[in-house]
């Protein structure tokens, strides 16, 4: 057991897709450019409501419908790179501070707001597209060493989702964490092109 039942976290931005962009790889666009909004956002079991993905094939579906990462790694990657990385900047869904993200394992499963639960499925292995938007050298590599990939998560119960809500540890997962599976994985798991 790891003890996290009962951990409490805030989501401090629920984030959508703001416009697809031109992208070189073989899907010829993207949908990273992630943005805040205001209000509740709608969840279902494909994700939040105005959200979408460009490469339906690598991203997305149920076991991808949310990605969640910690305002805590978006500072210590602002840190490292020497610039703000505002939310949504990482392609992230909900930005969340007080709760460690990455030490959540797959089958946990989080409360968020009033009504929305969601379960860990795996952590983010980054791609190419990833590394074009970021514009950063070694992008890649560098993500998955850093071992703060963030989390996958499916839709048990939908709901609204709005920035504020709590984030309610409600049953606590098995196996390695997020940031073990990423780092045992290493860079060769990232996939070349999107």
């Amino acid at each position: 057991m790891t003890g996290r039942r009962g951990q409490r976290g805030t989501v401090d931005a629920v984030c959508v897709v703001r416009r697809l962009t031109p992208d070189p790889g073989s899907v010829g666009t993207t949908a990273i450019d992630k943005r805040p909004v205001e209000g509740p956002v709608k969840v279902r079991t494909l994700g939040l409501h105005g959200d979408v993905q460009a490469d339906r094939e690598h991203h997305g579906g149920p076991e991808q419908a949310v990605y969640a990462y910690a305002e805590s790694d978006a500072a210590w990657w602002s840190e490292a790179l020497g610039r703000d990385l505002p939310a949504g900047s990482l392609g992230e869904n909900l930005r969340i501070s007080g709760l460690d993200v990455d030490g959540a394992r797959a089958g946990e499963r989080w409360q968020v707001g009033g009504r929305a639960v969601l379960e860990v499925t795996r952590p983010r292995i980054p791609c190419a597209t990833f590394g074009r938007w970021m514009g950063e050298a070694r992008w890649v590599k560098r993500f998955l060493q850093a071992g703060r990939p963030g989390t996958y998560l499916r839709v048990l119960t939908p709901g609204e989702i709005r920035s504020g809500d709590a984030v309610t540890v409600l049953e606590e997962g098995e196996g390695p964490t997020m940031r073990e599976t990423a780092l045992a994985k290493g860079p060769t798991s990232a996939r070349p092109d999107d």
